[in-house]
């Protein structure tokens, strides 16, 4: 595999390419009143979000929607596990990304211990059947294993460590994760042995190379429904209502955020605010 990632040109123009025929997607989903569920699974640093965001923006949010749950509550903790995954299937028309999913107990809570043994046997019992159920239920169920090379999770965490408006994305939990490699790639070894099945099984995303991964999730993402094109014939704008009696209030009396662009290309960066008024603070003092 080259070491290069797809150029950024030639990214953005497959992309653009790629996004019409997803606005055709979701169209005919809706159309046909299909149910679609997309799963991405990975290590951490292994480019969910970047994929999904990919996948998912050209979308119209009224039919996608994109689920991420937090840890289960107290009381959800005492229901059936599936439970709380169940209330965000997809209805017809609909398509669903979930960034981690059930797999959670295959993965974190299998390796750091968050279930016990009895409960882990049970899900790993339990969801080739539950996936089983969704998929006789008309649901299309598509499973994304991002994987990323050891080395390449390195570099990304030390970019997030070194760049403020990444570093939110680390948390205690993923470098726990971190030094326990070894044991989630046996813990993904053995859900693959037990989950990947014929009616639902797991296709491999190599993502070391962010662009071309993102571009071949949504060519294979393409391929799995047979759909046609239901763009509307192109419309003609009516001609616009003419002001006759209607006069506008004047402008003085509208209340306009404040617009700091555009502005000159020499001037420098406008700090936010918080960082300004901090110094002005600084400087009565």
């Amino acid at each position: 595999m080259s070491q290069n990632d797809v150029p950024k040109k030639e990214y953005e123009k497959q992309l653009e390419i790629y996004n019409t025929e997803l606005v055709k997607f979701q169209e005919w989903v809706k159309a046909k009143k299909l149910k679609v569920l997309v799963i991405f699974e990975g290590r951490d640093a292994a480019g969910k979000g970047g994929t999904i965001k990919a996948l998912t923006a050209p979308l119209n949010p009224r039919s996608v929607r994109v689920t991420a749950l937090p840890a289960p509550t107290e009381r959800e903790q005492t229901q059936w596990y599936f439970q709380r995954y169940v209330d965000h299937l997809p209805a017809g028309g609909e398509i669903v990304v979930f960034d981690r999913s059930w797999y959670n107990r295959a993965g974190v809570e299998r390796v750091m211990g968050f279930c016990t043994e009895e409960e882990y046997q049970e899900f790993a019992r339990s969801v080739p059947e539950f996936e089983r159920m969704l998929v006789r239920s008309g649901i299309l169920l598509l499973k994304y294993w991002l994987s990323v090379s050891d080395e390449e999770q390195e570099r990304r965490f030390q970019e997030r460590l070194d760049t403020p408006a990444k570093r939110w994305k680390l948390s205690p939990m993923d470098l726990s994760a971190r030094s326990r490699w070894v044991d989630y790639s046996k813990a993904k070894d053995a859900m693959l042995s037990f989950s990947h099945i014929p009616e639902a099984p797991w296709y491999e995303v190599p993502s070391d190379l962010k662009r071309a991964a993102h571009l071949n999730v949504i060519h294979h993402f393409l391929s799995q429904i047979s759909y046609k094109d239901l763009t509307p014939e192109k419309l003609k704008l009516p001609k616009r209502q003419e002001a006759k009696d209607y006069v506008r209030p004047p402008l003085s009396s509208l209340n306009f955020i404040p617009q700091p662009w555009p502005r000159e290309s020499t001037v420098q960066p406008e700090e936010p605010a918080s960082k300004a008024s901090s110094k002005s603070h600084k400087k009565h003092h």
